[in-house]
């Protein structure tokens, strides 16, 4: 009998690149993702599928990342993409042969064979429906959909409980929409979690003192939102320092601006990420990122993606962009990288997939010998890490997955498996933290980031205004307002989007993300005077011209097109959700 679970959980998130810039920065975020890493990953697992084996992991789509996957022209633009690199690798073929290079010729051959099986993956194996393929594995039993907030906001730093009710209901929308069923779990943005703040004085206190700010935890609005589970990093399960994967982004050293912060280390609780947990007064489920393992894949210094024989991400042909180098080592520069071999490096994928079951297996064999329990070792990571970041992950990521299936100490398990099984028989009352740096919130809050929290901060107040207003005329209101109100939904979504400070703070793509802040906070407060103005005026709504001058919004920002803007309501008093009613929701118009 197995000895403990385990369960892969693969986050995939990217922020809304539709006709918001090709290169470098915008829609070709998402194409390399697709050629790199969805489509990969998607081939190791049916592959594995057709062979019989047990696999079960648990994969998160954020609601914002699955809008795009299934947008026709996104899907266009990707077989253009793949055209393009296919027509760029025959290139560099002649190139290299004029040249006499013949191990980058044949490393040329070798990009010109991988995009053909990408394309033929994308156009004949998932016939261009690549959410398609993701529900086909999750309705087979494969592999477990978690949802997550619409636009991937950091929810703890959101200033109205609207805001954040209509985050995750906007996202559970759109997985209905999509999976045709709804989902059990969901990843918090950055592992992001804020517990409950201030308890509400009585009813009788409320005359003769002030009453203090409440903020409920975020697990409420997840329970009442039939959200089972969630993830937060381990030392918010046992305490301790925190380990962050975003300690050094490119050549920004974050660590710099956080001066002691990040060695704080808060006191162990003496719980483990093994077993999960009961929120306390909640039924709603913590589980742990499991830290030995995260170490092991994440860490600069000594996690496998840094081996001298795996493909070195940052040098690139300066004519064709394909990466023909290997890491080699940390201590020469970019100009003294060695070609990179394939072989070379799938022997060192071997090892490596071996090193993690064996693993993966000694910590679940150490923690069933100390407790007699059987206990679940939960690896959280961004999909992305594996074949963009680190090309041969995905290969990494397969051997894994048919060695421990192969094994019969270790069940692969997805979360919502564990749990139906396993039920937690313990509470516990979780700190505010993140896998951040320092794991809270500095790298999303600081001082280069205040002056976008103050905006979200005041879009959040009117587009629940907005709502409200709306709510009181509904039955009056021309089709052309609820137009207007559901655009100005979408922008106040995306203006959340945690992908802008983080691009910030990083200086990833300083200049974009202001750009791309500033663009849907202009258009937001564009369409808000313009609803506020149908509305004083009786519910005479135009869209002509007005909604021309919006700039290019209103035809690139078209994600959830059935959103409901009535979700920045919240709940209801008794717990229901706020919603237009029918006669307001006829004639609607998309955009």
């Amino acid at each position: 009998m197995a000895i403990g679970s385990f369960n892969f959980v693969l986050h995939s998130h990217l922020p809304y690149c539709r006709k918001a810039g090709v290169w470098p920065f915008g829609e070709e975020w998402v194409m390399e993702a697709l050629a790199e890493t969805y489509l990969p990953v998607l081939n190791v697992l049916n592959d594995l599928k057709a062979r019989g084996l047990p696999v079960r992991i648990t994969v998160g789509l954020t609601p914002v990342l699955v809008e795009q996957l299934a947008d026709p022209y996104m899907l266009g633009r990707f077989e253009q993409y793949l055209d393009d690199k296919i027509k760029r690798a025959e290139g560099d073929i002649g190139r290299f042969a004029e040249l006499n290079e013949f191990k980058m010729k044949e490393l040329a051959r070798f990009y010109r064979d991988y995009y053909a099986v990408i394309k033929r993956s994308f156009t004949e194996r998932y016939r261009r429906d690549i959410v398609g393929a993701f529900k086909d594995l999750q309705d087979s039993g494969e592999i477990e959909i978690i949802t997550s907030a619409a636009t991937h906001a950091y929810l703890p730093l959101l200033s109205t409980e609207e805001s954040i009710y209509a985050q995750l209901k906007i996202g559970i929308d759109s997985y209905v929409r999509h999976f045709g069923r709804r989902p059990r779990g969901a990843w918090l943005p950055e592992c992001a979690y804020r517990p409950r703040r201030s308890q509400p004085q009585s009813q009788s206190n409320l005359e003769s003192q002030p009453r203090p700010e409440f903020k409920r935890g975020i697990e409420s609005f997840l329970e009442e939102l039939g959200i089972e589970y969630f993830f937060v990093d381990s030392h918010a399960i046992e305490g301790g320092r925190a380990f962050s994967q975003y300690t050094k982004v490119g050549p920004v050293d974050l660590a710099e601006g956080m001066g002691d912060e990040t060695q704080q280390e808060r006191e162990r609780t003496g719980k483990t990420t093994f077993l999960p947990y009961y929120l306390e007064g909640s039924t709603v489920v913590a589980f742990g990122r499991n830290e030995r393992t995260g170490l092991q894949v994440w860490s600069s210094e000594w996690g496998y993606p840094g081996d001298g024989n795996y493909r070195e991400f940052h040098r690139r042909d300066p004519e064709s962009g394909f990466q023909y180098w290997k890491v080699t080592s940390h201590l020469v520069d970019l100009d003294g990288k060695e070609l990179y071999s394939v072989e070379g490096a799938r022997g060192r994928v071997e090892e490596h997939s071996s090193h993690f079951t064996w693993l993966v297996e000694q910590l679940l064999a150490e923690f069933h010998q100390e407790t007699g329990r059987h206990g679940i070792l939960v690896a959280p990571y961004d999909i992305e890490l594996f074949g963009h970041w680190w090309f041969e992950g995905v290969e990494w990521l397969g051997r894994v997955l048919e060695k421990m299936a192969q094994n019969p100490a270790i069940e692969l398990t997805t979360t919502g498996g564990y749990l139906s099984t396993h039920p937690p028989d313990q509470t516990i009352e979780l700190h505010e933290s993140s896998w951040g740096l320092g794991g809270k919130h500095y790298i999303w809050a600081n001082s280069d980031t205040e002056w976008m929290w103050r905006d979200i901060h005041a879009v959040e107040e009117k587009m629940r205004d907005l709502a409200r207003m709306f709510a009181e005329v509904s039955p009056t209101v021309a089709p052309a307002g609820m137009d207007l109100l559901r655009q100005a939904a979408r922008e106040a979504l995306l203006l959340q989007s945690s992908d802008w400070p983080f691009l910030i703070t990083t200086q990833g793509a300083r200049e974009y993300a202001t750009k791309r802040f500033t663009e849907h906070r202009e258009r937001f407060w564009k369409l808000a005077g313009m609803v506020e103005s149908g509305l004083v005026l009786g519910g005479e709504f135009e869209l002509g011209a007005e909604l021309g001058e919006l700039g290019p919004g209103p035809e690139t920002d078209v994600l959830f097109p059935d959103i409901d803007p009535m979700a920045f309501l919240g709940l209801k008093p008794g717990g229901t959700p706020q919603s237009l009613s029918k006669k307001s929701h006829q004639g609607h118009i998309s955009p």
